[in-house]
């Protein structure tokens, strides 16, 4: 297939170089188009104001076509398809840093990436891996992830977005792939300091909590590795008729 390969931390993160390298491995023509600088958190934000830089790089050890954009995941997305053509089989973004589950989901340029391709009819992959001081292992998730791909490419109507979460663990460890609905928020937790005119503040970890059984949040505390199919239509069908009975 041809495969467009983007992510949120960079085109040199080491996570998008391993997803690159399983993907060829697979025999897949792949090309990269991703930020020339991390842009985690940046949800589905889009550049308006500024000029787009979309510039080759050499990704050292990958044998594809890698291109920078001065700009958001989901610029990257655009920018590929506006330079490149539509004309791509497939989307991959990942593997992130850290997990997008949960409502995190809102947040990710990762997802956001992905659901971007949808948004031009490409069907899409979100690949994430457990944040780890001592180093993610991004082999596995890029692993799972291309599991997940040959099992049900062919078997989702178009379009989809497949949000991919894989454990800290090595490839034999996982205990399994659960399919499952994403789970709830975690709230950040933030210290602020007293300037002359406010605040600054920095965020500094996260608030524990019981994750819902049956969600993303709660498979991967067990070990699993979870897809969640997403959706984007923001409308709230049901809604609709009880408030044109007051309009």
């Amino acid at each position: 297939m041809n495969i467009l390969l983007t992510n949120d931390d960079g085109v040199f993160a080491p996570g998008i170089k391993e997803l690159g390298r399983r993907l060829l491995k697979e025999g897949h023509h792949v090309t990269i188009v991703a930020p020339e600088e991390e842009n985690s958190g940046k949800s589905h934000a889009i550049t308006l104001m500024k000029k787009l830089r979309f510039s080759l790089v050499d990704i050292e050890d990958l044998d594809c076509l890698a291109y920078s954009v001065s700009g958001t995941p989901a610029d990257c997305v655009r920018a590929a398809l506006e330079i490149l053509g539509n004309n791509f089989d497939y989307c991959f973004s990942g593997c992130n840093l850290g997990y997008n589950a949960g409502m995190d989901i809102l947040y990710s340029g990762t997802v956001s990436a992905a659901i971007e391709a949808n948004v031009f009819g490409i069907n899409s992959i979100a690949v994430s891996t457990e944040f780890s001081r001592t180093g993610p292992n991004y082999r596995t998730a890029s692993k799972i992830a291309v599991d997940v791909f040959n099992k049900l490419s062919d078997k989702v109507e178009k379009v989809q977005v497949l949000n991919v979460n894989v454990p800290n663990v090595d490839y034999k460890d996982v205990k399994g792939i659960e399919v499952c609905r994403i789970g709830g928020s975690v709230m950040d937790k933030y210290t602020s300091y007293k300037t002359a005119n406010g605040y600054t503040l920095e965020l500094h970890g996260r608030n524990h909590c019981e994750h819902a059984s049956e969600t993303d949040r709660y498979f991967l505390d067990e070990g699993y590795a979870t897809v969640t199919p997403l959706l984007y239509d923001l409308t709230n069908d049901q809604l609709i008729k009880s408030l044109k009975e007051h309009i």
